[in-house]
């Protein structure tokens, strides 16, 4: 056990909240401010995209023993399914047997997760909103306003987990040698609902992660236990087909019924949900240092916000808390230490899940209804389940596996490489199970294995 601190959480999201849970559970005093309301009081914003939890999250809320409470809100889907215009609908298995995503509901989660931390007895102060932060003096400022009379609060250690756009990290940019990037990509998200049928079932496959890719756009969809389905639609802000061309009920129609002809029996919802929700922007933000001495330390999105088409961003911030908590473990009251391994370690890997979950927007909008993409997947597979020790494909690396993201991004570069040139094989289509191309497989591994 450590030595009893007064710690103070900014942001009580998922990560602020798992982290508190961690800390109550180490002895600490933990309390947690936002500036928002109680979640659990208020009905969801529109803003949410589904989360999808997989082995790091598991792992994460199974050490501090909660994750049979949070299974029980999860729906395991263990493939996509490919809506394509004028094509059967084409299913992609995710992994192995056994190996499945959840689909879990932000809001609903977030909710269970504050009720946890409180069960811990962690407090939190809600509409308490953080004006400023004397990192040396780990002392917090709370009040109405920016100018209003503010209320100061003494702590041992402060963490920052109030998102991408974390009060915490603006205090820290001001100081020497603080790098800091943001970057915000073209296209726009909305929140969509697919509600149940009228005897509660789901009207698409419930245990599939649904995708209408449409190139520069697309749509996906993933189930809820009420028998709903969360959908998003990614659409670039401006341009021909965008946000900003669809300004009329007329014109939304349209845009549905022309790109997402399946589902034409919700398109009354999908038009009342497209202009009563949002229109929200995605950005990624890296920076660095993520901590001041033993004082103050960022987590989750307040030190490395990414874009969600991965399905790893709730995962990678889960997956800070785990790795603070086994440097806790090792190094005890030594916070400057484990602040120190804690950055140090997570900063590659969060750059690398960043790099990755770009990227997978490309393919999952461009390449899954691609048949050059569908046969270099299905050789792929087919040569993993043949030689499960020398080769992991990248998904199932980020995904199904816990070792770090620089890791799988660095092998699935070079697994990338000579795909590529596989691909350029004579008759690759017809040739894809033969032992011709398990042989340049295994070739051209023990090559790059002996760069």
């Amino acid at each position: 056990m450590q030595k009893e601190k007064n710690i103070a959480i900014i942001g009580s999201g998922l990560v602020g909240s798992l982290l508190a849970i961690y800390l109550k559970k180490r002895g600490h005093s933990v309390t947690v401010f936002d500036r928002r309301q109680d979640v659990r009081t208020v009905e969801f914003s529109g803003r949410s995209i589904n989360l999808a939890m997989s082995n790091r999250g598991w792992s994460s809320l199974r050490k501090v023993g909660i994750e049979e409470e949070i299974r029980k809100l999860a729906l395991p889907l263990d493939k996509r399914a490919l809506h394509v215009n004028n094509t059967p609908l084409y299913f992609q298995k995710y992994g192995k047997e056994g190996e499945a995503i959840y689909s879990i509901s932000r809001g609903i989660l977030n909710r269970k997760m504050i009720d946890l931390a409180e069960e811990a007895g962690v407090v939190f102060k809600f509409e308490e909103k953080v004006w400023d932060i004397k990192l040396p003096e780990a002392k917090i400022y709370t009040g109405e306003s920016e100018k209003g009379v503010w209320q100061e609060y003494q702590f041992d250690i402060v963490f920052g987990a109030d998102g991408a756009f974390s009060r915490v990290r603006h205090k820290m940019q001001r100081q020497s040698r603080f790098n800091y990037s943001q970057n915000f990509i073209d296209v726009g998200y909305k929140e969509l609902t697919i509600p149940a049928n009228e005897d509660g079932s789901h009207k698409l496959d419930p245990t599939s992660f649904h995708i209408w890719p449409r190139g520069e756009f697309m749509l996906i969809a993933m189930p809820n236990l009420n028998g709903s389905f969360t959908c998003t639609l990614f659409l670039p802000f401006e341009g021909e087909v965008s946000f900003e061309s669809i300004k009329s009920e007329e014109q939304a129609e349209q845009f549905f019924s022309t790109y997402f002809p399946d589902i034409m029996q919700d398109i009354s919802n999908l038009m009342r949900d497209f202009f009563k929700n949002p229109t929200s922007a995605m950005v990624t933000m890296k920076c660095f240092p993520w901590t001041y001495w033993d004082k103050v330390a960022l987590v989750g999105d307040s030190a490395h916000a990414i874009v969600p088409f991965y399905g790893q961003g709730m995962n990678a911030g889960f997956e800070d808390i785990l790795v603070l908590d086994n440097l806790i473990e090792e190094y005890e009251d030594d916070w400057e230490r484990i602040f120190k391994e804690y950055q140090s370690s997570r900063k590659p890997n969060a750059d690398a899940i960043a790099e990755l979950s770009y990227r997978n927007f490309i393919e999952m909008s461009s390449k899954t209804a691609n048949p050059a993409f569908i046969l270099r997947k299905k050789i792929e597979k087919h040569f993993a389940e043949k030689h499960p020790d020398i080769w992991v494909p990248l998904y199932s690396r980020v995904t199904f596996s816990d070792k770090p993201y620089a890791e799988a991004l660095a092998i699935g570069d070079r697994q990338r490489a000579i795909m590529d040139e596989v691909m350029k094989l004579q008759n690759v289509d017809k040739i894809w199970d033969s032992l011709e191309v398990e042989n340049y497989i295994l070739e051209a591994l023990n090559k790059t294995a002996k760069v």
